[in-house]
């Protein structure tokens, strides 16, 4: 009878033990599967078929000091903008920018690597490289992504025509919408047409090129930075907009 006691006791601890390391498995969350991350991420910025947006410019390109801008940014995907202005120069690289995420993000099928974990602002973010599996002007993409609330703060574009294009992203009353408040685009300039009449102005600090004969030190650097101040979501916008 006594072994028998025992027994029940050791089986009933046993049990305890098990059930307990279960529930503690099952509490830890799951790390998703990085293609799984890009994929819901890619699906949500395409939720945004179209917008209209009031937005703000600001350029700084090889020492030129350009008026802020100020229009409405029409958007279509895959892709379309076109940009209505009120004032200023419409100053852009003569190899365009398309100043639209979207276009950051390769299409189509991809390979995901999951390239570890970091910070921005105090957020945790998961960093993913994207590969295409189809040949296309994109040959990859870096991906700094919340995945708590699904955003990608930061992108990292590698092209075979325009180098790399980063931007930085900060939203606010949009965020559902995958929509930023603010959009930071750094890319290279190497071929810049400068528009006649336009005066340039020397800004200390910036990033720095190697002197040309006979001329300036220049930037290799251009950033253009939007201001979303408010959108028109999924209207239809026609094709016509954009023609």
């Amino acid at each position: 009878m006594m072994k028998q006691r025992n027994f029940l006791k050791t089986l009933r601890l046993l049990l305890i033990v098990g059930l307990g390391t279960t529930h503690a498995a099952q509490a830890q969350p799951q790390k998703k599967d990085p293609a799984q991350v890009f994929y819901q991420l890619r699906e949500k910025m395409n939720s945004v078929h179209d917008y209209v947006a009031d937005v703000r410019l600001k350029i700084d390109v090889k020492f030129m000091r350009v008026p802020l801008m100020a229009g409405k940014l029409y958007f279509k995907s895959p892709g379309k903008l076109r940009l209505e202005r009120g004032g200023g120069i419409s100053v852009m690289p003569h190899k365009s920018i398309n100043l639209s995420v979207d276009k950051m993000m390769p299409t189509g099928d991809v390979t995901v690597i999951d390239a570890g974990t970091d910070q921005i602002d105090g957020r945790p973010v998961r960093i993913l490289k994207v590969i295409p599996d189809a040949e296309g002007d994109i040959v990859l993409t870096k991906v700094w992504v919340d995945e708590n609330r699904l955003l990608a703060l930061r992108t990292e574009t590698t092209t075979r025509e325009n180098g790399t294009v980063k931007t930085e992203l900060t939203y606010g009353k949009y965020e559902k919408q995958a929509l930023p408040d603010r959009i930071l685009f750094v890319m290279d300039v190497k071929e810049y047409k400068l528009p006649k009449g336009v005066t340039m102005d020397y800004d200390e600090g910036r990033e720095q090129a190697a002197p040309t004969k006979g001329g300036p030190q220049l930037p290799t650097k251009g950033r253009i930075e939007i201001r979303y101040l408010s959108y028109q979501i999924n209207t239809g916008l026609s094709d016509a907009v954009f023609k």
